[in-house]
């Protein structure tokens, strides 16, 4: 008789509920295949339902709340309670999330204007009841370090609020304007990610026995990016002129390629656990710069500034995010796949197909310029799927201590 031990046999909704990212983190890499898939290759850059909003505002809503929303939503409900060492959120209350945000996407995916009104309640109810959450745990744990995050999320909904209202007024300029709002709360958002995750994979590479912490990084610089950004958009709904917010975009980019500069810690900065994080700060940061820099009359199209910092920066930053605490809140080593690897190629490929049409030079391909952009894109999280749900939806990756006594052994 065989002694070997075996899996006990969890259902599939417990184990996606164990911790939030591994019900997020595979619903984010799904939506954030499909909808530029969708948008560009099956209806050229067009959406069934819309009737008043341009498609690309849909896309560029639908990415930062659709894709980077369900990013944000794991990542914030699986770090809070292990910073803060206090109960992970029930399975009721993360199915309930779930639930709000793919109401959301059922609206944005066609881009159906007319159930704008259920898109915009569905999203405002995930991101005050995110913001609510992060707020009950600081309140609980006495502790003020949480704050940033609740505030970041706080301002995620009101722009929420205003571009519904702006989408539902036929306010196109408003829009757009506000979008590019929401991208920047985005990305203080990720300025404060990479402050705290930077530190620690640092660390972990630098000893893996968790013996000493031989990185630390000098206090002023840890919520600069972030800092910045709050400017930049604060300055943008202020109405500042061209001039004041291209310096102040300049400003933020040259807090990101700062931000990038932590990852010199000797020849373990090109392993690509740290590449990742180094590149999703050089592309925020090069991205804000070049948009600065094109509010300042340099002949650059803006688009190009913006697609690399919000596609390159927040992209890969989610990229990262999605792989390293896949791995380490799975059990794992910190060290890539090399499926891993091509995924994050991949999403960089992506960046780069898509801002080359803009710098004036279009790949021979038949179809639109944006076509391979969206294939590599998609690429890039499907294979990163492939990777990782068998350990997010593994019932042997669990902790031992989640594992209940009386599961089936089989």
């Amino acid at each position: 008789m065989s002694t070997a031990p075996v899996t006990p046999t969890i259902p599939l909704a417990r184990v996606l509920t164990d911790e939030g990212l591994r019900l997020f983190f595979p619903l984010g890499a799904i939506y954030a295949a499909l909808w530029p898939l969708q948008w560009v290759l099956i209806f050229g850059l067009d959406l069934p339902f819309v009737r008043h909003t341009p498609p690309a505002l849909w896309h560029a809503h639908e990415m930062i709340y659709g894709a980077f929303g369900a990013a944000l939503l794991g990542f914030i409900s699986t770090a809070v309670p292990e910073w803060t060492d206090t109960r992970r959120p029930s399975a009721r209350f993360l199915f309930w999330l779930a639930g709000l945000w793919l109401g959301g996407r059922l609206v944005g995916f066609l881009g159906a204007d007319p159930l704008g009104w259920l898109g915009a309640l569905c999203d405002l109810a995930w991101l005050s009841v995110l913001a609510g959450y992060v707020a009950w745990v600081s309140w609980h744990k006495r502790s003020t370090k949480l704050l940033g995050f609740c505030g970041w999320i706080s301002a995620l909904a009101i722009a929420e609020a205003l571009i519904r209202y702006a989408f539902a007024a036929a306010d196109l300029a408003s829009a757009q304007r506000l979008l590019h709002v929401a991208g920047f709360v985005f990305m203080g958002l990720l300025g404060l990610a990479l402050a705290r995750i930077t530190v620690s994979v640092n660390n972990l590479i630098l000893d893996p026995g968790k013996t000493t912490s031989p990185y630390r990084p000098h206090p002023g610089r840890i919520n600069l990016a972030s800092g910045l950004m709050a400017l930049v958009a604060i300055g943008e709904l202020a109405g500042l002129s061209a001039t004041a917010s291209a310096y102040l975009l300049i400003a933020a980019g040259a807090a990101f390629m700062d931000r990038a500069g932590e990852s010199f810690i000797g020849r373990e900065a090109v392993r690509a656990e740290i590449l990742v994080l180094t590149g999703a700060s050089l592309f925020a940061g090069g991205g804000l710069i070049l948009l600065g820099l094109s509010s300042l009359g340099v002949p650059l199209a803006s688009s190009l500034g913006l697609h690399m910092a919000l596609m390159g920066g927040l992209g890969l930053g989610v990229m990262a995010v999605y792989s390293i605490a896949g791995l380490l809140h799975t059990g794992q080593k910190l060290v890539f796949a090399r499926g891993t690897k091509l995924a994050a190629l991949l999403l960089v490929l992506a960046v780069v197909a898509r801002v080359l049409p803009l710098l004036g030079w279009n790949p021979p391909l038949p179809g639109n310029p944006y076509g391979l952009a969206a294939l590599l894109w998609a690429a890039a999280f499907l294979v990163w799927l492939k990777i990782y749900w068998p350990l997010l939806s593994g019932a042997w990756t669990l902790p031992a201590r989640q594992i209940p006594a009386d599961a089936d052994a089989g």
